[in-house]
């Protein structure tokens, strides 16, 4: 009996764990989000960031991300927290590493218009809505003090 074949539309048979970044820009006590769109996690906020690159540090990948997404530079990049999230409806499952940092220099302006549509500056007490979830679910079970 011959197996049937996966179409390209089809969901990987064998889902691999992704490795992603966010990062946090702080400037005078607010940060950075904006709003998604495409497929994964449209019309939700979540804080820039995207994928690690063969070879990169932690840090030199929240910099080059935070350049890339809004044209910034950032300063005292530091780590936050590390999430195991899993979202089934979408099929993917990513270990995301939170960065944070203060903003060095240039003034945010969405670069990818095909990724976001919005940016705003936000507090932990003022949040968008909706969240990236179920990332930012994680993110309050591993920092609560964020949040409070």
């Amino acid at each position: 009996m011959s197996q049937a074949q996966p179409s390209p539309s089809s969901p990987n048979p064998s889902p691999t764990v992704g490795v992603g970044l966010a990062v946090f820009i702080w400037h005078e006590g607010k940060f950075l989000m904006l709003r998604r769109k495409g497929a994964h996690g449209s019309n939700t906020f979540s804080v820039p960031g995207g994928h690690i690159e063969f070879g990169e540090s932690w840090a030199e990948t929240a910099a080059r991300e935070a350049k890339e997404e809004v044209g910034v530079t950032l300063k005292n990049i530091r780590f936050m927290a590390v999430t195991n999230d899993i979202m089934p409806n979408d099929n993917k499952h990513y270990i995301s590493i939170w960065m944070e940092a203060d903003l060095a220099g240039g003034e945010p302006q969405n670069l990818e218009p095909h990724k976001a549509d919005m940016l705003g500056w936000y507090t932990f007490q003022n949040l968008p809505s909706p969240l990236f979830e179920p990332c930012w679910i994680n993110l309050r079970a591993a920092r609560p003090d964020l949040f409070t």
